[in-house]
């Protein structure tokens, strides 16, 4: 605790760095003010009854930072843009350009960013006319005019691409990830309104449970934070080397493998993936279509967030993005070259290939202990849940777990900076 505060107090007194923060605590300050404002038209009272009284709503409301029971100009949240990269993503392993421009550096990363922003378009004004539909069919919204229908979706459209832009303008100037940081303020701008719906209906049997959930939840915070500091030390030699008469290399270091290279990114896609049948059905829930009404129902029971079916995907969409991403952001070639370029070697392994098939195999098998710790704690809430019978936290493990990796990743940048700038007078 005193390192942390100490990173906390040594960044404040390095201007740059102090900038870069007050930067990013104005970005999330004009978040949480556009998270209320309400688009025209829209019954809110009835919109919040509705999300109290469906589980499902209820939950996306809160990772939506409160945006959708108060049907801001963000109610769409990044959902669109997380989809986009989700197809994005997949798409460099289908098509051989893509693949290739996602390896050529800065570049590279650039025009795929830009290509999400376009894609994200299309994406946002789809969703905004499902959820027009969705409201039209609980009478929460009347029926519009095209011309205000349009007005409706580009406002949507607009403030989800709001929501991307602040993100990037927290990345490029702020600190830490920009997407991530958003999230994190819209989880932590509802737990007080969680908690304290939570303690006012707690009584009694209630309050022991509450206390048992506050128990759990401590030791999974403990959890979350040994997991993202476990790694595996991979030993690396460096040879002898003479320059002149001078003798270099001889010296021997560790490669730090992180048992979650993937750190948040697997919950945030999988959420927004695991949510779009429930999304789905609710939409369908309204067609005068009665076949379709049944479908929509079965589909909704099927992936309600306390079902088994539900939990099932949840977890195997977690496991299946940890390796994913993993795959995306470490290269076992490029580290073994990295190695073999400066002379070093790992212990009874060859350098070059041999050495990269032998990060590939460590990197495999300590990602699975990851993936199968994020999968448990994605579907922990429902566990605890029935448990407990506490209800109204459905924030859960995911929202914990998204929390603390953010604060631990904001931390470890704030401590990267510190080292870089070599300011070793503020880190004795």
């Amino acid at each position: 605790m005193n390192h942390f505060l100490s990173i906390f107090r040594n960044s404040f007194r390095t201007p740059e760095i102090r900038r870069k923060i007050l930067f990013t605590l104005s970005v999330l300050v004009v978040f949480r003010i556009f998270a209320h404002i309400p688009v025209a038209g829209v019954n809110v009272a009835s919109l919040k009854a509705l999300f109290s009284q469906n589980q499902f709503l209820g939950l996306l409301d809160i990772f939506s930072g409160g945006t959708l029971a108060n049907f801001s100009v963000m109610a769409l949240g990044l959902n669109p843009y997380i989809n986009a990269s989700i197809i994005l993503q997949l798409s460099t392993l289908v098509f051989p350009k893509l693949e290739a421009l996602s390896k050529e550096g800065e570049a590279g990363r650039h025009k795929i960013n830009q290509y999400t922003r376009m894609l994200t378009v299309p994406l946002a004004v789809l969703q905004a006319f499902g959820m027009y539909a969705l409201l039209r069919s609980q009478s929460i919204i009347s029926l519009l005019p095209p011309s205000e229908l349009a007005s409706f979706v580009v406002t949507m459209t607009a403030g989800t691409m709001f929501l991307v832009w602040l993100g990037e303008l927290v990345t490029e100037r702020g600190i830490g990830n920009g997407i991530s940081m958003l999230i994190f303020a819209g989880i932590v701008g509802r737990i007080p309104v969680v908690f304290g719906q939570t303690i006012a209906t707690a009584t009694g049997e209630n309050l022991t449970n509450l206390i048992i959930f506050l128990i759990m939840s401590i030791v999974v915070i403990a959890a979350i934070v040994f997991m993202n500091d476990a790694t595996r030390k991979i030993t690396v030699y460096y040879a002898r080397r003479a320059r002149g008469n001078r003798l270099y290399g001889g010296q021997s270091t560790h490669l730090p493998l992180r048992l979650n290279q993937a750190g948040v990114i697997p919950i945030i896609f999988a959420v927004s993936l695991v949510l779009l049948p429930s999304l789905i059905s609710n939409y369908l829930s309204g067609s005068p279509n009665e076949q379709i009404r049944n479908v929509a129902f079965s589909i909704g029971a099927l992936f309600n967030p306390s079902s088994f079916t539900y939990n099932a995907v949840y977890f195997l969409l977690v496991v299946g993005f940890t390796y994913f991403y993993t795959a995306v952001i470490f290269n076992p070639k490029k580290i073994a070259e990295e190695i073999q370029k400066y002379g070093g070697f790992i212990p009874g392994v060859r350098p070059g290939s041999p050495t990269a098939k032998f990060l590939t195999y460590v990197l495999t098998r300590i990602t699975l202990v990851g993936a199968f710790f994020l999968g448990f704690i994605a579907i922990l809430p429902t566990i605890a849940q029935s448990i407990t019978e506490v209800q109204t936290l459905l924030l859960g493990g995911t929202g914990i777990l998204i929390v603390v990796s953010v604060v631990l990743e904001t931390i470890r940048s704030l401590e990267a900076q510190l080292v870089m700038r070599s300011y070793d007078v503020y880190t004795k």
